[in-house]
């Protein structure tokens, strides 16, 4: 038998301003990552996320990001390995607090946009990051780039990780993935995501953007719930991933 699972970032609107399809996107997927307010997200969005998520029994991390609401924490800052190991201990410690009030407990961290990159090329940064989570909760699983640098400090720390993929992200030969803004970074077509999805859960490995085939050993696939048919996608990429043979559930549950 085999295992995937499929998490999905949430709690990204901001007061009056809605963004995302979570309560219909959140049936379908395992895991859930939590905006904690810095890159989106406020107290009353982070509370009902976490109570929609108890009653589906979803397992919630902390979604930590760079402090840019504006930017939606996709625009990379000049930020101090201080400044991040600051910054992260502040989101978990409220993550934690509010998940604790809905009776969760928090299972994995996983960072957010533009930080999710510079952890990548930034050997201080992933350590601030690592440092942060092992100072606040050593259980905590860090999930990133499936064999990338960040997971790599986590595993040198003792840190539980999870290699997460993308089902919707274009790869390029290195196994990054392409620059968001670039046209066809983003898969559109449902079909083709899901195609991609199931290469990666069944078959361990993704094509490039070249075409090149490159494998792939990934414990968590990324659901976006920001696109808008982000429900259809994520039912269809369960039923795919389902019929494929493959489970679905959390890293906690491997």
């Amino acid at each position: 038998m085999k295992y995937i699972d499929l998490n999905c970032d949430m709690g990204e609107s901001f007061g009056a301003w809605h963004m995302g399809a979570d309560a219909e996107v959140m049936p379908w997927v395992s895991s859930i990552n939590v905006a904690c307010g810095f890159h989106a997200g406020d107290p009353l969005t982070m509370q009902h996320t976490l109570e929609v998520a108890a009653r589906h029994g979803v397992a919630v991390g902390a979604h930590i990001g760079l402090p840019d609401l504006v930017g939606f924490g996709r625009r990379a800052m000049a930020i101090k390995p201080d400044e991040l190991y600051a910054i992260s201990v502040a989101q978990l410690g409220t993550f934690e607090a509010m998940a604790r009030t809905r009776g969760l407990r928090p299972g994995h961290i996983k960072p957010h946009g533009a930080l999710y990159h510079m952890v990548e090329k930034d050997d201080a940064l992933a350590q601030a990051l690592v440092q942060a989570v092992s100072d606040v909760d050593a259980t905590l699983r860090v999930f990133g780039l499936a064999g990338g640098h960040l997971v790599r400090q986590a595993a040198a720390a003792g840190l539980s990780t999870a290699n997460e993929a993308f089902a919707d992200r274009r790869y390029l030969d290195g196994g990054q993935l392409q620059a968001r803004g670039e046209p066809g970074a983003v898969l559109e077509d449902i079909d083709a995501a899901v195609r991609q999805a199931l290469d990666i859960a069944v078959q361990g490995q993704v094509v490039s953007a070249s075409g090149k085939q490159l494998p792939i050993d990934a414990d968590t696939v990324c659901v976006h719930g920001d696109r808008a048919d982000a429900a259809a996608f994520a039912q269809s990429l369960r039923q795919g991933l389902t019929e494929a043979g493959v489970q679905v559930r959390s890293p906690a549950h491997t």
